[in-house]
């Protein structure tokens, strides 16, 4: 019997999902698949979106990536039900962007929280003695308010990384900085108003977006393949991720709540509803 050979990747078109907040375990997928992306020589990708945004370090690092990538490649990236915050980020690191109309998009800007249970410990009872090498090594600790100097540090650190944001989407989209300050004020907004501000290039879905991929690199998007880079799953792993389906809603809201728990404090490109 002759096997049908398997097609090259350079007549494929490579595929990429961020899903859900970023963090650090997202950050670690997509550049192992940007990796693999570059030493298979796809010519093109199709970056997948569907996230309110995270961590600030992690978006910049998946968008620095993408910048070094595209200079090689053709990168279109397909926003989905929401592309928000970090999400607009990262997209803004393709070399295209493609947004539905209705896709929950922008909320550019930074935000900061910590959680005070100063009343409910003095309730119970219970009070902390903290022994520190500097009036500000227990920001924002949950026991206390902040002071109006931790206030004002905390503002200057939310201004600094909002200007990298601001900044960031200036360059890559071609807008002024006054023109992106006039959206980046934390609103959200809908795909076609992202194209009417000059966010988002074309509207349209994820097959649009895969057909100009393909039409970027002269391949025929009626018969190239779209190949989506995935860590492999072990065989537990496969199991429990049918198994958790039935239950996909308490496992959304754990997943949540622990990037909720490991982000408190830290300044966040995210869309919080």
């Amino acid at each position: 019997m002759i096997w049908p050979l398997k097609p090259s990747s350079k007549k494929q078109i490579a595929r990429i999902e961020i899903n859900g907040a970023i963090a650090s375990q997202t950050r670690e997928q997509v550049l192992e698949a940007l990796e693999e992306v570059e030493e298979k020589k796809y010519p093109a990708l199709l970056l997948r979106i569907d996230s309110p945004g995270g961590t600030v370090a992690d978006s910049q690092e998946i968008y620095s990536a993408l910048k070094k990538l595209g200079e090689k490649i053709k990168i279109v990236a397909s926003f989905g039900n929401i592309s928000a915050s970090g999400g607009v980020y990262v997209g803004v690191g393709a070399n295209h962007i493609v947004s539905n109309p209705g896709t929950i998009t922008g909320s550019v800007g930074v935000i900061i929280r910590g959680n005070n249970l100063q009343k409910l410990l003095d309730k119970v009872g219970v009070s902390f003695k903290v022994i520190k090498s500097g009036p500000y090594k227990d920001i924002l600790s949950f026991d206390r308010d902040l002071t109006n100097e931790e206030e004002s540090i905390l503002q200057k650190l939310i201004d600094s990384t909002y200007q990298q944001f601001v900044e960031t989407i200036a360059e890559a989209r071609k807008l002024s900085i006054e023109t992106v300050k006039s959206f980046a004020d934390g609103r959200i907004f809908s795909g076609q108003q992202a194209l009417e501000l000059g966010l988002v290039d074309r509207l349209g879905s994820e097959k649009d977006a895969f057909r100009w991929a393909c039409e970027l690199v002269k391949l025929d998007p009626d018969k190239t393949e779209c190949q989506t880079i995935e860590q492999p799953k072990s065989f537990v792993n496969r199991f429990l991720n049918n198994r958790s389906q039935v239950k996909s809603g308490v496992g959304s809201a754990m997943n949540w709540l622990e990037f909720e728990l490991a982000t408190s404090g830290q300044p966040l490109w995210l869309y919080r509803p």
